[in-house]
């Protein structure tokens, strides 16, 4: 009898010791143990839409208080819409080669791609030469990402169609949906929302900038701009290849 309840009891650890690994592997992307990936649809600027593959791998926190780990690296992948052509568009934010870009927005003219991106962190900024609008575009030359300049950036690109920096925790195991992604946008200054042609100026109240860079003698380094905006890490986290 005795061993007959003592097996009776060890069934009963195994299983709840199985319970425990599964639950913890399916919660592990969405509690920040493990490196999640999700899929966005992205909304196209001609009405189309393409799923696009996401994913964040993850340091450690920024400081005691902050609930979430700090995003070290970021990968998208998508294909390009009429063709077979996988393209890959990473962003690192803790390496040597670390570019802090956050994705906003990610269109196609024929079968070029084009992204938008915006600087998570004020140093970020100051490395990427403040632009104002704050934002650093690239272009897919089919082997490549190049950047390139606003004025090269296609206009028909205005609105922007993936979450900004990643979304709430327990979306981060699923497929995002246009409604969903612009639901998590929602609360974005106006710039991360829709991309900006023309220079933001100190005259709007409701931003505020990235101190400008000092020398030893405590002047503006010449030849920077003071960005009126802020540069807030994103929700998360080499150059170009």
């Amino acid at each position: 009898m005795n061993n007959r309840r003592g097996l009776l009891q060890l069934c009963k650890t195994i299983s709840l010791v199985l319970t425990l690994g599964v639950s913890m592997n399916a919660d592990a992307g969405l509690f920040g143990f493990g490196d999640p990936s999700w899929k966005e649809e992205v909304l196209l600027h001609d009405g189309s839409t393409l799923i696009a593959n996401r994913s964040q791998s993850y340091g450690g926190y920024l400081e005691p208080a902050s609930r979430e780990r700090q995003v070290v690296e970021e990968i998208w992948e998508f294909i390009v819409p009429g063709t077979q052509q996988k393209v890959i568009w990473k962003s690192d934010w803790g390496g040597t080669n670390e570019d802090n870009l956050s994705l906003l927005v990610l269109g196609f003219l024929g079968n070029t791609p084009y992204i938008a991106t915006s600087t998570g962190l004020c140093h970020a900024y100051n490395k990427w030469k403040r632009p104002n609008p704050p934002y650093i575009f690239f272009k897919f030359d089919g082997k490549v990402w190049q950047q390139i300049s606003l004025n090269e950036f296609p206009a028909e690109f205005v609105n922007v169609n993936v979450v900004v920096g990643g979304p709430d925790q327990e979306n981060r195991t699923s497929t995002l949906s246009i409604a969903k992604i612009k639901e998590e946008n929602r609360h974005l200054e106006a710039y991360r929302r829709t991309i900006l042609r023309m220079p933001l100026t100190p005259r709007d109240a409701s931003i505020v900038g990235c101190p400008e860079p000092t020398g030893p003698d405590g002047l503006p380094i010449k030849g920077g701009f003071k960005a009126p905006f802020p540069i807030a890490p994103p929700n998360t986290a080499e150059d170009k290849k």
